[in-house]
């Protein structure tokens, strides 16, 4: 039976050493609670960090450690107080953290730290490895591991993984400043399905995809080499009846110390409230900014002092960073203000606890809580404000939400506000504290109806189902791979064959294309390879190319191997001058050439290749989704044009072609066969221009598309570099 292995930077365990003992609990978090059906059902496997460090256990009590996470389904990457330093509080919280969530001005480039989170990306891709057999699933969690698909995929090609990002993903243009980005993009795209919590994230995501590794991008599919990538959407729940029941209970329970002490501000008169806000100490939930808005709130409505209390609940959270300790020194000296300036003997505007609190005690807060205040600045989805909502069990009270959090795009019936601005932030606070219970029920109950359809079992069960069906993707694809036995099989025929002939493209299938055509020239290794396949007499090769005759003639007019070019227009043979294949006019090109022009001007960074016979839009250099846009326009604009001109327009790789019907790769391949009598054909190509080509020879050739696109031919490779290892082959 296959498995499901899990891969997160920590296991759902906490594991301590408390007097010289081991102590292994259950973690309580989300990602834990939300994984805990995939990780118990059938086989499956949990990998990540045990919390200790190789200088924290000793070789007995390593193999201690090893025993109870392998009782729980779990193994431990070993990890170093170096890799500690440098890939979790180095890169991954002073680099990835504040970056994806916008704080540029905390975000270090350091190589050092660059390093080991490569290093330590591979240490949880050999730990994966280990276990890993053809036909299981992976699923990987968070910035931390974002290199892991692809060293996963490298390895184990055939393995379904899929990649799950637990903060936000930023815009291009904050994503574009960071200098290791292709690689972490690469590293991502090694998944079969990458999920994000909103629209928003996967957007962005998607945009850097097109601008900074200019790959093709169908609505949320990325062609990737010889695969199809799916990006989607998963907005994250949490367990929900956990959070509801624990509150219904909670009626009846021995009230504890807090609870009553929340009781004696509730109680202290008939227009007491309270407001809640709950968060780790992190600069990205916006803590100091809801605390003087706040202020901003007691100063702008005077009468709610004595009445209203702030109670803050901040988690203690990587304070050896000194981001951390400075947002720490802040907030104590905000709240110290504050309450100096307002308190009263009997009233104290804010009860400011900086700890964590017994999951008892998260409960008597949220029960009690007339309005919770959840205001980050930014924030990856945010389950404070879902735990709030499922604990109202009379569905009373108002959730106040930043609209920068990622829950905001599935709650719009809390009060969304901009954590920045005070003014908004003040007046809603006073519509909140003033709502009518009517209107607090109706807008509660649309929001708990979603919430407990939408939990986090749901969630893992819904990106599990996705990850599966990726394994259907490729089916659109009519082309096989080009494989081992089908390799081999084709060297048979070629080897018994007395006359063959190759027919091969040359931009996307020889060389790669290039920012400018000018610029792909033929290499050394190149010529070397067509000059050896084609001095075999039993050999005929031809570049078919929409390149220029006078481009050609200076590359290869002296080789012994058939040229024809211009897409089928023009014809030469060794020892032969240019014969025309076509005859054709080009006085349609003075009147489609100035519209060209015009989404030029347009469009920075595309330019027009004017050929002798044909005009073609180069847009490889152009902003990917502003080109997405000028093709759609183009395209309309040219058809009407040329509907009666006997021209075709040809959407190329980043280029689109005007050129005449009449000509095609097709028709000039078929005149070489009608000519001469072949018992092996071999043809290849990259583009649309080739699929005439595909489609006019016999069913005995051997068709191949460069690239994973929908084709005619039998077979595709992945790359140029594939291309040139097979035609190697042709010479063993």
């Amino acid at each position: 039976m296959n498995k499901t292995i899990i891969v997160s930077n920590r296991l759902p365990l906490q594991i301590k050493i408390e007097n010289d003992q081991l102590e292994v609990t259950p973690s309580v978090g989300g990602l834990a609670t939300g994984l805990k059906s995939v990780h118990n059902d059938g086989k499956s496997l949990w990998i990540g960090w045990s919390g200790l460090t190789e200088e924290e256990l000793s070789e007995a009590r390593s193999k201690e450690v090893k025993k109870l996470v392998t009782a729980a389904k779990c193994d431990s990457v070993s990890l170093t107080q170096d890799d500690l330093e440098n890939f979790y509080y180095g890169f991954s919280n002073r680099t990835l953290w504040p970056l994806f969530h916008y704080f540029m001005e905390y975000t270090e480039f350091d190589n050092d730290y660059w390093e080991s989170y490569k290093a330590v990306n591979q240490k949880f891709a050999d730990k994966v490895l280990e276990h890993l057999e053809d036909g299981d699933t992976v699923w990987v969690h968070d910035y931390q591991l974002l290199l892991l698909p692809k060293l996963i995929k490298e390895k184990m090609p055939n393995t379904t993984i899929g990649f799950f990002l637990h903060i936000p993903y930023p815009s291009y243009e904050i994503f574009r400043t960071f200098p290791w980005r292709e690689e972490l993009l690469h590293g991502m795209l090694g998944a079969d399905l990458i999920g994000f919590h909103t629209y928003d994230y996967e957007r962005h995501f998607l945009s850097s995809v097109k601008r900074i590794l200019r790959l093709e991008v169908n609505f949320n599919e990325v062609t990737y080499h010889d695969r199809i990538v799916k990006v989607d959407s998963f907005p994250m729940g949490i367990d929900y009846d956990k959070f509801h029941d624990s509150a219904s209970k909670h009626k009846t329970d021995k009230k504890s110390e807090l609870q009553q002490r929340l009781d004696d501000h509730i109680q202290s008169g008939s227009d007491a409230k309270m407001i809640l806000s709950i968060d780790r100490m992190d600069y990205t939930k916006g803590i100091p900014n809801r605390i003087r808005a706040f202020e901003y709130f007691l100063n702008k409505y005077p009468e709610y002092k004595e009445k209203v209390r702030l109670i803050m609940l901040a988690v203690p959270s990587r304070s050896n960073v000194p981001q951390y300790q400075k947002l720490k020194r802040d907030t104590d000296e905000l709240v110290g203000r504050i309450n100096g300036q307002f308190s009263t003997v009997s009233w104290t505007p804010i009860w400011y606890f900086y700890r964590s609190m017994p999951f008892e005690n998260l409960i008597d807060l949220y029960t009690s809580s007339h309005v919770a205040m959840i205001t980050p600045v930014r924030d990856g989805m945010n389950l404070v404000a879902k735990e709030y909502v499922a604990t109202r069990t009379e569905q009373d009270g108002v959730l106040i939400l930043s609209e920068m959090a990622g829950a905001s795009k599935e709650m719009n019936e809390s009060m969304l506000i901009n954590p920045n601005n005070f003014e908004h932030i003040a007046d809603t606070i006073k519509y909140a504290l003033e709502m009518p219970l009517e209107e607090q029920k109706s807008r509660m109950k649309i929001l708990q109806k979603r919430l407990k359809r939408y939990t986090v079992e749901k969630w893992a069960e819904e990106f599990m189902k996705s990850l599966h069906a990726t394994k259907h993707l490729g089916a659109v694809i009519v082309a096989n791979r080009l494989e081992k036995e089908i390799e081999n099989n084709m060297l048979t025929e070629f080897n018994s064959a007395e006359r063959r002939l190759f027919l091969l493209d040359y931009d996307g299938t020889l060389v790669a294309f290039k920012d400018n055509p000018i610029e792909a020239s033929p290499d050394e290794q190149l010529y070397q390879l067509l000059d050896t396949l084609s001095a075999n007499n039993k050999n005929d090769v031809v570049l078919i190319s929409g390149r220029d005759r006078e481009t050609f003639t200076h590359w290869f007019a002296n080789k012994e191997y058939t040229l024809i070019t211009d897409h089928g227009v023009w014809l030469k043979e060794e020892g032969k001058d240019w014969e025309a294949l076509e005859r054709l006019k080009n006085g349609w090109m003075e009147n489609i050439k100035p519209i060209l022009e015009t989404f030029v001007d347009r469009t920075p960074g595309t330019f027009i290749e004017e050929k002798k016979y044909s005009l073609a839009w180069h847009y490889r250099k152009a902003d990917p989704e502003l080109a997405q846009i000028r093709t759609i326009e183009i395209d309309t604009v040219l058809t009407s044009l040329i509907s009666n001109n006997d021209l075709s327009v040809l959407k190329g790789n980043k280029v689109i072609e005007i050129k005449s019907s009449s000509v095609n790769k097709g028709r000039a391949s078929s005149r070489l066969l009608a000519n001469n009598d072949y018992d092996f054909i071999f043809c290849i190509g990259d583009d649309w221009t080739d699929e005439y080509m595909f489609q006019e020879l016999p069913k005995s050739a051997y068709t191949v598309k460069v690239g994973f696109k929908k084709t005619s031919a039998k077979y595709y490779v992945k790359d140029t570099d594939e291309v040139r290892e097979v035609l190697h082959k042709f010479m063993a």
